[in-house]
């Protein structure tokens, strides 16, 4: 097979929590990309030396893995001590996989996510925020018991189990507590919606500018409520079923919601919608992840593009990869923009809000 002459690096962090790509996925990708183009790489990124470095070398294509990196070491996780890797790698000339900083900042707070989605007149759960430290109101709770509470800016399940499920304000104060230690994060608290969980694969055709968007019914195992949740522990050990919607009008309604969803947030290439059912079988959107999994076998995101196409492993990589490369820029590397943090005094005194 004649390969592509294009330069592609697959880059990852290292660093728990950054990263999007496993090892082992990204090992996966290597193997793929490499029968397909003449230059296949792969790296760490987990610092702005490492990331310089790859600007450096002006790959054609970076295969993106992470959505940001700390400014310096112990930044924390304010958006002020973020570099976006796919804004910083544009802004020198290089284009990236999947989805812009505006669309990666929407889907990594879930809370802006929603409010995207609301004011787009689309339909999702009631929520609130509860901040690390904040107590609870009981005299004044916007929502409806049950109610479902997760980490507002974790992915994969983290912080999910069969305690996210509170029916009173103590088990509600015991999950939020769980979140700010574990996690040190803020609580998303929705209103629980009993039915039906999708994943909705959404994949740019090549050469064209429509999208085949694949539903897939994920079917957890019941937990010791007889709940079904996708927590990290059943993701992980991955044991839910992933079972292809025949149904005419709730794949309809489906697929409509998470197309208009992930234009809503501004997304593009591929990406993955997650929707759950109301009691009258409403689909409601749950949250986004514009870097799903890509392992074969794994992730809703493979799943959903071979039950639903029949894409397999290798095809949806290297499409991932050609989107990708038809938005190089047509003034390649430019000169190299320095971050505005290098420019201006430290910021130890500021107050930033987090997103």
């Amino acid at each position: 097979m004649l390969k592509i002459k294009k330069d592609i690096e697959i880059v990852r962090s290292n660093t728990a929590g950054l990263s999007s790509l496993s090892q082992e996925s990204s090992d996966a990708i290597f193997k793929v990309l490499s029968d397909h183009f003449t230059c296949v790489k792969s790296c760490a990124v987990d610092n702005l030396i490492d990331l310089e470095s790859l600007v450096s070398r002006k790959p054609d294509l970076v295969f993106l893995g992470l959505e940001f990196i700390p400014i310096f070491l112990g930044a924390g996780n304010q958006n002020a001590n973020r570099i976006w890797v796919t804004k910083y790698l544009e802004d020198n000339g290089i284009t990236s996989t999947g989805s812009s900083q505006n669309a990666l900042q929407l889907q990594r707070n879930k809370a802006l996510a929603k409010q995207c989605v609301i004011d787009a007149n689309l339909m999702t759960s009631p929520f609130c925020i509860i901040k690390q430290g904040q107590k609870p109101n009981k005299d004044y709770m916007p929502l409806t018991y049950p109610l479902f509470i997760k980490p507002l800016d974790r992915g994969g399940g983290l912080g999910i189990d069969s305690n996210s499920v509170a029916y009173n304000f103590e088990q509600l104060v015991s999950k939020v507590r769980s979140i700010a230690s574990t996690f040190q994060s803020d609580s998303i608290i929705e209103e629980y919606l009993p039915g039906r969980e999708f994943s909705v694969a959404i994949l740019k055709d090549e050469n064209a500018e429509s999208y085949s968007v694949m539903p897939i019914e994920l079917i957890a195992p019941k937990d010791k409520y007889g709940i079904r949740i996708l927590s990290d522990k059943v993701k992980n050990a991955n044991v839910e079923q992933a079972v292809e919607v025949i149904e005419g009008d709730i794949k309809r309604r489906v697929t409509a919601l998470a197309l208009n969803v992930f234009n809503a947030l501004g997304a593009r290439d591929y990406g993955r919608i997650d929707i759950r059912l109301d009691k009258n079988d409403n689909p409601h959107f749950l949250e986004a992840n514009l870097i799903p999994s890509l392992i074969s076998g794994y992730g809703s995101f493979p799943k959903a593009c071979l039950l639903n196409a029949g894409i397999s492993h290798e095809s949806m990589i290297v499409n991932i990869a050609k989107l990708g490369l038809d938005r190089l820029p047509v003034i390649k590397y430019q000169p190299k923009v320095l971050p505005s943090f290098l420019l201006a005094p430290a910021f130890a005194n500021d107050t930033h809000i987090s997103i």
